[in-house]
């Protein structure tokens, strides 16, 4: 998969997400955390239904959001997968990631601090067999 095509992809779906979010203030005159929840929850096709828009611009603008989104997200959902799938054929494209992580676990593992070595301190000493009184 090519970075370029998953940086427009990203993009995408960021410039989406703001714009639905700068939409829904403007239009509704809803908060900017309420606009981004709107926008999230209709692009990932959950709708809690709590927030509903009252204005005809508003439910058009959702409509279209709705139809560029699903379709944006879609793409998204389908890229993931074909890199999960051609991981699981080609688990070689997955060594320098595994390789990366060893480097870093070794590296916090030696610069991480020392546990203080305390001294071992001896056993207690053994108790002598007791034999009841009058068996000896």
């Amino acid at each position: 998969m090519n970075r370029d095509f998953i940086s427009a992809l990203v993009g995408t779906m960021v410039t989406l997400i703001v714009g639905g979010t700068l939409f829904f203030h403007v239009v509704e005159g809803w908060s900017y955390l309420d606009s981004y929840f709107f926008t999230v929850v209709t692009l990932s096709t959950v709708g809690y239904g709590d927030l509903v828009p009252h204005t005809d611009i508003g439910r058009i603008g959702t409509t279209v959001l709705i139809f560029i989104g699903l379709g944006v997200f879609a793409v998204a959902i389908q890229q993931l997968g074909n890199v999960a799938i051609s991981n699981r054929v080609n688990p070689g494209r997955l060594n320098w990631w595994r390789r990366r992580n060893m480097r870093r676990a070794k590296a916090a593992e030696e610069s991480a601090p020392k546990p203080v070595q305390r001294p071992e301190t001896p056993p207690p000493p053994a108790m002598e067999k007791m034999t009841p009184p009058g068996d000896g």
